[in-house]
């Protein structure tokens, strides 16, 4: 009797070992909620994007509608544009774009950033038009949202070049 329960328990122990981790990290991503947390109290004090990749998009994109104003990020030095707030939707994309970008080794990356801010604007004008409001955190989001949702199951090498704001009017700035 006492062989048959440590059989129980070595098989039981070798199943839970055994588990897909990176299903649980889909769901439970402690990185990427710390981060939230410390933009969403404005006391995120690093001077750059983390380094997250393919892995954490999902548990990112959760957070990819929300218009809480952010006052306490990381900018990229080299812009002349000094943005004091972002919605936290925005940025999380912005983020996301970051990883993105590392991935594909973006001629546009200084450090981390993707771009010189976490700020839209149209891609076919003449002179450059900024966009920052809910419209065009409501269509980035859901562009890539969708990017996501179509290439999910497909290895991120496949499709880390595809632009997820390439169907809309907009670009990084």
């Amino acid at each position: 009797m006492k062989t048959l329960k440590l059989i129980i328990v070595l098989v039981i122990f070798t199943i839970l070992i055994s588990c897909d981790h990176k299903e649980v990290t889909l769901t439970s991503n402690t990185a990427v909620e710390n981060y939230i947390r410390l933009l969403k109290t404005n006391r995120y004090d690093s001077l750059s994007l983390p380094d997250f990749t393919s892995n954490d998009i999902p548990a990112l994109l959760i957070y990819r509608n929300e218009t809480q104003i952010i006052t306490n990020f990381p900018h990229n030095g080299i812009s002349s544009l000094f943005m004091p707030d972002c919605t936290l939707g925005m940025y999380v994309l912005w983020t996301i774009e970051s990883i993105r970008a590392v991935a594909i080794h973006s001629n546009q990356l200084i450090g981390r950033f993707p771009s010189q801010n976490p700020i839209l604007s149209l891609r076919d004008s003449t002179t450059l038009k900024l966009v920052y409001n809910d419209l065009s955190l409501k269509i980035a989001a859901e562009s890539y949202f969708k990017w996501w949702e179509n290439y999910k199951h497909t290895d991120f090498e496949v499709f880390k070049n595809i632009d997820p704001l390439s169907g809309t009017s907009y670009k990084w700035h």
